[in-house]
């Protein structure tokens, strides 16, 4: 008994002791201080029409520099060599075009379906696409499962109020859906 009392007020007594922890570089929580508000030189001579929220440039991430890439270089992708499969499936909104195809080579990347029409738009009632990808290195034919691919792409109701038919063009064959 008496030895527990003495390990509780010793324990206590060192506790007690730590206050000054609280304060010192070795805490954690005092490594950054606490923040302080300065007034900026360049913000203080801003125009005032400017509004401060809206970034004076584009942002420098990866994302961005992939779109402006996307949007200076053209696609350079081929057809595909057999499309396999069509499936048009209801969506909020509208539809989802999916295709499956399969490639010559193996080793392909950046699949898209690609519209006929530079606007997307129906052309007599078929709207048509191509199944494209970019193609590397040259690698022997497999067996077909490294080889098949996908891409789909959103079609709204306002768009499929006109189309009878949807088209999907390869190398070798074209799959048709039809209303």
């Amino acid at each position: 008994m008496k030895r527990r009392v003495f390990l509780g007020l010793a324990a206590a007594g060192v506790l007690a002791g730590c206050g000054g922890f609280r304060e010192s570089r070795i805490n954690p929580r005092n490594w950054f201080g606490r923040s302080r508000s300065r007034r900026r030189e360049a913000a203080a001579a801003a125009d005032p029409d400017v509004n401060p929220l809206i970034p004076e440039q584009e942002e420098g991430g990866l994302i961005d520099a992939i779109r402006r890439s996307n949007r200076e270089a053209p696609y350079t992708g081929t057809l595909v060599a057999e499309i396999s499969a069509l499936d048009v499936e209801q969506a909020t909104g509208g539809a989802i075009i999916r295709v499956r195809g399969l490639t010559a080579p193996q080793g392909v990347h950046d699949v898209r379906l690609v519209p006929d029409d530079s606007d997307g738009e129906p052309v007599g009632g078929v709207l048509g696409y191509e199944l494209r990808a970019v193609h590397g290195p040259v690698t022997a034919a497999t067996a077909p499962r490294p080889r098949e691919v996908q891409a789909a792409v959103f079609v709204s109701d306002k768009t499929l109020q006109s189309v009878r038919e949807i088209r999907v063009r390869g190398l070798q064959n074209e799959r048709v859906s039809r209303r």
